[in-house]
């Protein structure tokens, strides 16, 4: 019985990687800042220590008698502040990935994005295509954490493996399924240039399995793009979404005039001392030309993506019979 443990244990992708692992017999232990939200974590048998990746106290007591990390904590949005990007991203990294190494921790999966790509990118980028920031602070802060990680590889005494996340989506999922479906219900939803482009979205199940199978299989010092392998456009994607959500379909907007658009809103909810619920910058993420090869994940790790885009929004109309999209988005 391995035991791993899961930072931001409560949070959308840590919650269903520790209910997956405990399926497998594992034993997970959980990192979590705010304890108060780790109800669900405790009922399913999860150890919860109050911590944060960025900082230091508990970290050792989080790690030690570990065999595994997954380090999902992240501060994941559109745009802010870079130093808080930098706080999160990649000091938290650090911390917990020498944490671990200085314990005896074998195993450290870090989980990164495809956002380490940029905006524009190749058709079909591979894991050695160029990384680009864009001069954004989410994309920056992930290629600096992935870059931290793998001077740390030195198996068999520390493995780390990065995970290069398409868009993942599921039940619970703020940007890729609350947030749209929250603005769709008041009509302030539009995607970008008739919807062109790709979506790479990943079902969260999938995702986890690419994660236990890359533990399994020992892939150190590797990097491997996730995806769930569909070219699905933009358009194709959210008119799914407003169907699932019993919602009418979304409209189409010029990429300058939407940005425009979030630029106001976001600045009035600033004056407003309000967090901005979406950022301008969510076009760039939204309008994406192209899709990520998953060839390495399905040649070296035998990755095969088991729920398609059509069964994972039927799990997702299931899931909204009871979610409350409001509360979700902290309204």
């Amino acid at each position: 019985m391995k035991t791993l443990l899961i930072t931001d244990v409560s949070g959308f992708i840590g919650l269903r990687a520790a209910e997956l692992a405990i399926a497998k017999g594992m034993k997970v232990r959980g990192l979590q800042l705010k304890t108060d939200k780790s109800s669900t974590a405790k009922k399913l048998g999860v150890e919860v220590i109050s911590g944060s990746v960025t900082k230091a106290e508990n970290l050792k007591k989080a790690c030690q008698g570990v065999d595994i990390v997954l380090h999902t904590e992240q501060l994941a949005q559109e745009g802010g502040s870079l130093k808080d990007f930098h706080k999160v991203n990649v000091d938290g990294t650090k911390n917990i990935s020498y944490t671990a190494k200085e314990v005896g921790v074998k195993t450290f999966v870090h989980l990164s994005s495809a956002m380490v790509y940029g905006f524009n990118y190749p058709e079909d980028i591979t894991e050695d295509g160029p990384l680009t920031n864009e001069n954004n602070p989410y994309c920056q802060t992930k290629i600096e954490a992935e870059q931290a990680i793998l001077q740390l590889n030195s198996p068999p005494d520390f493995g780390a493996i990065v995970i290069r996340a398409g868009d993942i989506y599921g039940p619970g999922c703020i940007p890729w399924i609350v947030r749209p479906l929250h603005l769709m219900g008041q009509k302030l939803f539009a995607y970008v240039n008739d919807g062109e482009g790709v979506i790479n979205h990943v079902y969260i199940d999938n995702l986890i399995d690419a994660i236990f199978l890359s533990i399994e299989k020992e892939a150190y010092g590797e990097v491997f793009n996730v995806t769930d392998g569909q070219k699905t456009s933009w358009k194709e994607y959210f008119l799914l979404l407003a169907e699932t959500g019993d919602l009418p379909a979304p409209f189409s907007l010029p990429k300058d005039e939407l940005k425009l658009f979030l630029k106001v809103r976001s600045g009035g909810q600033k004056l407003l001392r309000q967090q901005p619920d979406i950022f301008p910058e969510a076009v760039d993420f939204m309008s994406r030309p192209h899709s990520y090869s998953i060839q390495k994940a399905r040649e070296k790790l035998t990755y095969e993506p088991a729920v398609s885009l059509k069964d994972g929004m039927q799990l997702i109309k299931q899931w909204l019979k009871t979610a409350n999209l409001k509360k979700l988005m902290g309204k």
